[in-house]
């Protein structure tokens, strides 16, 4: 699998809700998700090679970071581990770096010795996503994406994360969750046998196992207050969860300032608003000190830890790179046209564009070596014209195109081969719309073959702790940022640096760098 199925998850720490409308689905996204469901419309449904080609490990670690196995004798922990490896390969596996297991395992030892249940057994797993988020299963299974270690500045923020985490625990919300989603799953059959679209299909039940994934608002509330005691408690700053919370808002405007990025699932659960998360924290914290004289934040040790951390899309999914996909692994990549967005999703990478046009590309093995224009009309596009099939060639592959109408979409279909492989465009436009030809244009004559060169140099980006040189400043650090046009912004975000903050000479900061 190319891409890890993040919608099919559960997801109880994530980034605080911007307003009320957002939960509401944003106008961005309900646009979105017309443009990609036009790209459903015209798809039959066909194995994808992207899935066929990379399977990610679904068995549980075989060495767990924090105990060797979760205690046998907890009824609990049979429904943690029955959903485990569900969460591994939807995450797209365990993110195996033995100085970042050992950081974490370092921040959840102390925080079980001061836990509501000291004699709870946790088995901590690092996801390899680069999604921000947490959450636990019943019987002490937790999970942390290595996206939130990459966005997390010291050790207390992340202690905060995991004790709130096992204040979910400790206080069974996730046994009342299960009774929720045991009511729902004669529901969840209508959706999967109503919706005949493949991809439509996913996302609805996806959507609707997030609603039920969701802990309660006094449940958050309640493992907010249990979090925050064990942090003081522990010796970290009690005042992180407050100040990670902030981190997780500027992450959300961030995202947000792209309005092709699809939020919507970060507020589809019910949960508290930032600023009433926050001010609860914060609350609790006093009762430890004042803001910076108690605890402590942890913060060399675990830039320590971070210290090449993945960032951003691992190996196995392919990279985006401005307005390229490039696969090292399936040694190809292309362009799509400029003000275009891509987004290496679960079952396709899609690129959405101005004026409602899209573009989802994926592929399918080729064991048969059919004749393309035969393979273009068997069956797996609705809407094809037959009479506009044509064999033609790409960058010296064999190639055949097409045109398709559904409903108000018109699409080009264009299928290359390379090797035992077929890959396809399938390319969306408004019915009647000029841009049909000249964006499937770009698309078809920037596809081509990496060549050795191209795939020994693409490597994954990561996160690199610099140390502030004299002459240096926040601006000049920013420029070495890779994988973004808008480094100072990320830059300041990751850092947790707010407007008009400098850097002195000897401070330590995270930049994304090869």
């Amino acid at each position: 699998m190319m891409r890890r199925t993040r919608l099919d998850s559960l997801t109880t720490w994530k980034s605080p809700a911007l307003s009320s409308d957002a939960i509401c689905a944003p106008r961005r996204f309900v646009r979105r998700l017309m443009l990609l469901s036009a790209i459903a419309m015209a798809l039959n449904g066909c194995q994808s090679l992207i899935e066929q080609s990379y399977q990610p490990s679904i068995s549980p670690s075989s060495n767990p970071q924090i105990v060797d196995e979760v205690q046998k004798n907890d009824p609990r922990a049979a429904m943690g581990a029955r959903e485990h490896p569900r969460i591994v390969a939807s995450y797209g596996g365990e993110y195996k770096d033995a100085k970042t297991e050992r950081l974490v395992a370092r921040i959840a030892g102390a925080l079980t010795a001061v836990s509501e249940n000291p004699s709870q057994s946790y088995r901590i797993t690092i996801l390899n996503s680069p999604a921000i988020n947490a959450f636990a299963l019943p019987g002490g299974y937790l999970y942390v994406t290595r996206g939130l270690l990459a966005l997390a500045n010291d050790a207390s923020e992340v202690a905060a994360v995991l004790s709130h985490e096992m204040g979910h625990v400790t206080a069974n919300h996730g046994i009342e969750r299960q009774k929720r989603e045991e009511a729902e799953v004669i529901a969840s059959r209508v959706v999967a046998e109503v919706l005949s679209s493949d991809i439509a299909g996913k996302q609805a039940l996806a959507r609707g196992k997030l609603r039920l994934a969701a802990f309660s608002r006094q449940q958050e509330l309640q493992a907010d207050v249990i979090g925050v005691r064990m942090l003081g408690e522990a010796g970290y700053d009690p005042y992180a969860a407050a100040r990670f919370l902030d981190s997780m808002a500027a992450y959300s405007r961030f995202m947000s300032v792209d309005p092709e990025a699809d939020q919507s699932l970060d507020f589809l659960s019910s949960h508290p608003n930032s600023a009433q998360r926050i001010e609860l924290a914060r609350t609790h914290a006093r009762a430890f000190g004042q803001e910076g004289s108690v605890g402590d934040k942890g913060r060399d040790y675990y830039l320590d830890g971070i210290d090449g951390l993945l960032y951003g899309d691992s190996p196995e999914e392919g990279y985006v790179r401005g307005q390229t996909f490039l696969h090292g692994g399936l040694g190809i990549r292309f362009d799509v046209p400029p003000e275009f967005h891509i987004d290496n999703k679960v079952e396709a990478v899609m690129a959405t564009g101005p004026n409602d046009i899209a573009v989802r590309f994926d592929g399918v093995a080729d064991n048969q070596n059919q004749s393309l224009t035969n393979y273009i009309s068997s069956g797996w596009v609705t809407g094809l014209d037959p009479s506009t099939i044509q064999q033609i060639t790409i960058n010296g592959m064999e190639a055949a195109t097409a045109r398709a109408s559904a409903d108000r979409w018109d699409f080009d279909v264009t299928v290359i081969r390379n090797n035992t492989q077929i890959f396809r465009f399938l390319t969306a436009v408004p019915k009647g719309s000029d841009a049909l030809e000249p964006t499937a244009n770009v698309l078809r004559a920037s596809f081509r073959r990496m060549t050795p060169a191209e795939t020994a140099s693409l490597k994954p980006l990561r996160i690199r702790v610099v140390t502030v040189r004299p002459g240096e400043n926040i601006s000049t650090l920013s420029a070495r940022m890779m994988g973004t046009d808008r480094k100072l912004d990320l830059f300041k975000l990751i850092n947790a640096l707010p407007m008009g903050a400098a850097v002195s000479p000897g401070d330590r900061v995270k930049i994304i760098a090869e």
